[in-house]
């Protein structure tokens, strides 16, 4: 399992090219309304700061478990927010 800063970068480059995702189908498709676009961004940002809270949670017994749980949660988060990205149109 990576350390807490790699796991932090991950949680980081993750979440921040989902947003910038967004950002591109909102470039790409000007003519269209930004309300479903706009409420991903928001549930990644969200998302990212529930995931530092966690990586940062210091009353951890498990750490090794306690940080690959997180990592689990970010993909399924991850790939949960790449869906709604695709189904924007």
């Amino acid at each position: 399992m990576a350390n807490k800063r790699d796991l932090k970068k991950d949680i980081n480059y993750v979440l921040g090219d989902i947003i910038e995702a967004v950002y591109v189908w909102e470039y790409s498709n000007t003519d269209k309304d930004t309300k479903k676009s706009e409420a991903v961004i928001d549930e990644a940002i969200s998302t990212f700061d529930e995931l530092i809270t966690k990586v940062n949670d210091r009353k951890v017994e498990d750490k090794k478990a306690h940080f690959k749980a997180i990592n689990k949660e970010l993909e399924d988060k991850g790939r949960a927010l790449i869906e709604k990205i695709n189904k924007l149109g």
